[in-house]
């Protein structure tokens, strides 16, 4: 199976990359990944780092079978429908990248991959990473639930019985991975008391 994890501008960068750490433990599954600007951005202002943003990632969370394309590069082959991913996951979800994929906006390789998952019918889910929430994005995140896109924004359960930031960061990871139908034993899930 091919999974495509993208990456955008919002807090909280590393949720992506730790989706990326946890979907390589799965040797059947073919991994990508695209970030945007904003998500470098992000995830250096908040962990201060000066090193190479993607070399500094890939050591941190260890990252080692996943393919990395340039936003930029309109020219990917995760830019067409005939490159076959089977499913797209946003981790996190800028508020800026859903309005552009609600208006079917593919200026870069993050939304053109959107636009193919919708255009080809498969599973796109998006962790919007904002609160409050507008009525201007809750209206967007309605119109794309209403053609099957899933909304599953980072939010605590306390049936997890969550103790700490890994437990936090594990339960969120675990939900994504529910969706993408991986199973896993990440968080404690309801009715296991």
């Amino acid at each position: 199976m091919k999974i495509l994890v993208l990456i955008t501008g919002s807090s909280s960068v590393e949720l992506g990359f730790l989706l990326l750490q946890n979907l390589q433990k799965y040797k059947n599954l073919e991994l990508f990944c695209v970030y945007s600007d904003g998500a470098k951005l992000s995830f250096t202002l908040e962990n201060d780092i000066k090193d190479d943003f993607l070399e500094f990632c890939k050591i941190k969370f260890n990252i080692k079978n996943v393919i990395f394309y340039d936003n930029k590069d309109l020219s990917a082959p995760i830019s067409s429908g005939s490159f076959g991913i089977n499913k797209t996951i946003i981790a996190p979800c800028s508020i800026n990248t859903l309005a552009k994929i609600h208006s079917g906006i593919s200026d870069n390789l993050i939304t053109r991959s959107c636009a193919i998952a919708l255009k080809e019918n498969k599973k796109l889910i998006l962790a919007i990473r904002e609160m409050p929430l507008s009525t201007i994005s809750l209206e967007h995140m309605a119109k794309l639930s209403s053609l099957g896109v899933v909304i599953a924004p980072p939010i605590y359960a306390s049936y997890a019985k969550i103790k700490n930031l890994k437990d936090l960061q594990n339960f969120f990871i675990g939900k994504w991975l529910d969706l993408l139908e991986i199973e896993h034993n990440l968080y404690k899930k309801w009715g296991k008391f």
